[in-house]
């Protein structure tokens, strides 16, 4: 299966968590999945951050972001903060929730093979 590596480029939580779903689903798959949250999408790692629509996710009976972030980091679904990122939001390497690593795109890039599917998002 080839790997799915995916570059979610704004602080849009619905986009974030498409991204996470379909980076998960690809884990339970059996298949690698990368996410790397660029620029202002890394604002979304905030810890006790307020996400929209997390409320409407629960009353359907889904979990909200910070779960299914959670949840794929537990799959194995490896996701890179932007360092540019940390810095425009005010965050520090510290702030991100246990298992999220720090890089760059330059980085994320050279990792990305010609077999993998590379999704923006």
């Amino acid at each position: 299966m080839r790997d799915l590596r995916i570059v979610l480029l704004a602080a849009d939580a619905e986009r974030f968590r498409g991204a996470l779903m379909l980076a998960a689903a690809q884990a339970a798959l059996g298949g690698r999945a990368s996410l790397f949250l660029q620029t202002d999408a890394v604002a979304l790692l905030a810890p006790g951050r307020s996400v929209p629509g997390d409320v409407a996710h629960r009353a359907a009976g889904l979990p909200p972001l910070a779960e299914l972030l959670a949840e794929a980091l537990a799959q194995g679904v490896a996701v890179t903060a932007c360092q540019t990122g940390l810095a425009l939001s005010g965050l520090q390497a510290d702030d991100l929730p246990d298992g999220i690593v720090t890089g760059g795109p330059v980085g994320f890039l050279a990792e990305t093979n010609d077999m993998a599917r590379l999704v923006f998002v």
